[in-house]
């Protein structure tokens, strides 16, 4: 078995809408995430002799940087004359919790591994591990084949 790990971190704010608390407001964390990506033998770009290019992983945190995470029942930030779109990230979900961070960016990873070895018949397991407070930490994964 092989494993690849990417860690990387981001700046966000979010707000939970129909919370009753103060995560009702616009605040921010500095999310901190790690993908674990196992496979029995990891394929390889010929020429590179290389499988998953750490980047490509990590560029999954560094897009939703100093972004407005929301959900697609947000109308307030979907407001163009509002707010730049360039600046909004729409989560899966009916707000923008961790655990529907973490379906997003196992969602880009997927792509990304689906996008390098196309129907060539391997099997990964994959995992994201997100962080959004010192103590507050949820975890997905997904058996993946492409």
């Amino acid at each position: 078995m092989e494993t690849i790990k990417a860690r990387g971190k981001f700046h966000a704010a979010h707000r939970q809408l129909d919370y009753d608390g103060k995560c009702a407001y616009v605040h921010g964390h500095t999310w901190r995430g790690a993908f674990v990506i196992r496979t029995e033998c990891f394929p390889r770009l010929e020429k590179l002799d290389m499988s998953v290019d750490f980047g490509a992983l990590k560029d999954i945190f560094k897009f939703l940087d100093h972004k407005m995470l929301i959900s697609a029942r947000d109308a307030t930030f979907l407001d163009t004359k509002l707010f730049d779109p360039q600046g909004v990230v729409v989560m899966p979900g009916e707000n923008p919790s961790v655990e529907n961070v973490a379906e997003y960016c196992l969602d880009q990873a997927v792509e990304v591994l689906q996008g390098l070895f196309p129907q060539r018949g391997y099997q990964y397991h994959i995992e994201v591990s997100i962080q959004e407070t010192d103590n507050n930490f949820f975890v997905a994964d997904r058996l993946l084949r492409c």
